[in-house]
């Protein structure tokens, strides 16, 4: 196969005097006056016009962050990351927590025993955790003995657990107590069962909350199962 060039046209400038170039000057300064002046003449304008300009009444800020204009948005203040609706709102879901005491004294004493440590552990955990919370500890005793010995060991029962929970950082003032002395009393099919079950502390604990549903995000974890 040949190549193939192509020869190049070779330009040769013109060599103009200085009167000759004068004179091609004057001719294309009178020529653009006469065509400013005949554009003039006819109305045209050498300037663009300005475009119009919408008038917005809208208030188009997001003041709350949530992907919605003020100006539809019917909930001012939604909680930064929550799903919301096409008006801007954020969706709520009720949530409960629950915590049940349960503790058992041996006879004619207000020592708590070692094996229900935990119970006392757990709600103190549980009044950490929901610092709302308030609880009321109700102390029993059983039915042998006088009403007067039982009312007043029940209610030292009770001292005992709320003295736990103070130690264990929860505020006295959260905390109030109840003796019901040998009210109450556990049946049982035995006596001797029934003695046991009725020296009891006991207390039941319960957060309710209403909780804002959040969006996926690309650090959203899966709930552990």
């Amino acid at each position: 196969m040949m190549n193939v060039v192509w020869p190049r046209k070779a330009k040769f400038a013109e060599q103009l005097s200085f009167k000759q170039l004068s004179a091609k000057l004057m001719v294309k300064v009178a020529l653009f006056a006469t065509i400013s002046v005949g554009g003039l003449l006819s109305g045209c304008s050498t300037s663009a016009p300005q475009p119009p300009v919408a008038e917005q009444n809208a208030d188009l800020f997001d003041m709350d962050s949530d992907g919605v204009i003020n100006a539809r948005d019917e909930c001012e203040s939604t909680p930064q990351g929550a799903i919301i609706n096409n008006v801007g709102c954020s969706e709520f879901i009720e949530t409960e927590a629950r915590d049940d005491l349960h503790v058992l004294f041996s006879n004619n004493s207000v020592k708590i025993p070692p094996s229900f440590d935990g119970e006392v552990t757990e709600l103190a955990r549980f009044m950490t955790t929901f610092p709302h919370t308030l609880v009321q500890l109700k102390g029993y005793a059983s039915p042998s003995g006088s009403d007067e010995l039982n009312l007043a060991l029940s209610t030292k029962r009770a001292q005992s657990i709320k003295a736990a929970l103070v130690r264990k950082g929860i505020a006295s003032s959260r905390i109030t107590i109840t003796g019901f002395g040998e009210n109450n009393p556990i049946s049982a099919p035995s006596v001797q069962q029934t003695e046991i079950l009725s020296r009891r502390v006991t207390a039941s604990v319960t957060n309710t909350e209403m909780r804002v549903i959040n969006k996926w995000t690309i650090y959203t974890s899966s709930p552990a199962k």
